[in-house]
Formats: C-alpha cells, sequence, structure tokens
C-alpha cells in the first residue's frame, strides 16, 4: 500500500536507481522520462529528479468498451498509434467501425492534450526520442493497454531502449508489457488485483495544472543545474 504517488514514485526512484547501478551503464544525456498523464506524473517526476534526467510527457488514451467506459479494450497515442485487445473486443462484441471512430477521436484529444501540457510547461512541441534511453512511467497498472501504445510509439520514433516502471501492474499486463519493453520495474505485481487505486491511501485525481506543475519544475531544475555546471 502506498501513501500516494509522491512516495510511490520515491520508492520506484530508488529500486530504478539499484537496477541501472546492477544492470548497465546510465548516461543521463541520452536518458528520457516519460510519464502517462495524467496519474503517471507525479510519479515520473520523483524518478527525473532522482536520476537528474529530464521529464516530459507521452499521452496514451485508453480505447473503453462501449457500455463500460472504465474498461480498455485498446489504447491510441497522440500520433496515432493504435492497439486493440483482440480477444477481448471479440468477446464484448464490438465492432471494427467503433474501434475505428474512437481511435481517430482520441487521436486528436490526445495529441492537442499533449501540445498544450508541453506549451504550458514551456516545453517544445515535440521531442527528439531517437538512440534515447526512454523510461515510461505511470502510477499503475491493470490492462496495459495505454503502456503497450506507448512502447510502440516510442519504437516508431527511434528510441534506443524503452524501460517501464510502475509501483504497482496487474500479472496479466506485467507479462504483456515484457513483449513490448526492454525492461518492466514494478515494486508489486499482485495476483488479485481489481483496480490501481486499490494500493494508494491518497489516489485523488491529478489535474492539468499539476501535471503542468510537475514538468516545469523538472525543467526549472534541469536549467539550474546547466547554469551551475
Amino acid at each position: 500500500m502506498f501513501i500516494n504517488r509522491q512516495q510511490a514514485g520515491s520508492l520506484l526512484a530508488k529500486e530504478i536507481t539499484k537496477q541501472i547501478q546492477q544492470y548497465g551503464q546510465f548516461d543521463r544525456d541520452q536518458t528520457i522520462v516519460l510519464g502517462l498523464p495524467r496519474g503517471g506524473l507525479p510519479v515520473a517526476l520523483e524518478i527525473a529528479l532522482a536520476l537528474n534526467s529530464p521529464l516530459n510527457i507521452i499521452t496514451s488514451k485508453k480505447i473503453g468498451a462501449p457500455d463500460q467506459p472504465e474498461l480498455a479494450v485498446g489504447a491510441v497515442t497522440a500520433d496515432g498509434v493504435v492497439v486493440v485487445d483482440r480477444q477481448l473486443t471479440e468477446y464484448l462484441g464490438i465492432s471494427p467501425e467503433y474501434i475505428e471512430k474512437e481511435s481517430d477521436y482520441l487521436a486528436d484529444k490526445t495529441k492537442k492534450l499533449e501540445q498544450t501540457v508541453r506549451c504550458s510547461a514551456g516545453l517544445r512541441a515535440s521531442i527528439d526520442l531517437r538512440e534515447k534511453q526512454v523510461i515510461v512511467v505511470d502510477d499503475g497498472v491493470a490492462t496495459g493497454m495505454t503502456a503497450i501504445a506507448a512502447a510502440r510509439s516510442l519504437r516508431a520514433q527511434g528510441a534506443k531502449t524503452v524501460i517501464f516502471a510502475t509501483p504497482v501492474i496487474s500479472r496479466r499486463a506485467y507479462h504483456l508489457l515484457q513483449q513490448e519493453y526492454d525492461q518492466v520495474i514494478g515494486l508489486e505485481i499482485p495476483e488479485d488485483f481489481q483496480a490501481v487505486g486499490q494500493f494508494y491511501i491518497d489516489f485523488s485525481q491529478v489535474n492539468d495544472g499539476e501535471v503542468v506543475s510537475a514538468l516545469t519544475l523538472s525543467k526549472n531544475r534541469e536549467v539550474a543545474s546547466e547554469f551551475v555546471h
């Protein structure tokens, strides 16, 4: 059980730091931390600060089932990468037309969110991920659809290494993500997984202002560090 996203991020940062020291070289200039908004940003901020690496966002929206919007049957990223759980959509009888319509709508919404947040934080509208080591962070993972879409988007953008890190992840999602990422780091991988919120004492909703604040704080720290050196 985690107190809140900040505490979970601090614990996750320690684990990532330990694994980096044990298993590989860390090059700050080639590493970037990407939070999945909105809940992933407070967690990702703790990791970016601990690693002294830049922080940014990658938006990936879940495609909800028609009568169960919280049930992810797929996901789409800002650059139009679409992932669909074919087994689940067939089981629920969801049509390809529904998936296509939702994908087009969410891709546009996701792109606008990404651009708005980056602009508000004073960041560039796009980022160059070629040959970068990317650490994708979320506050928890149930189905893994948004994380899978993010991974495929990053591969398409030329990322050299993609790592996924989260405080808690379902066992099914953990195994799915291992097929998409070079490494998956989870502090808790419980068998009994109902929802991400059950593993937090405080799981209050994160708003856009908090996302922008996290990005701005990271950016200001990075600028101050460069000024000192």
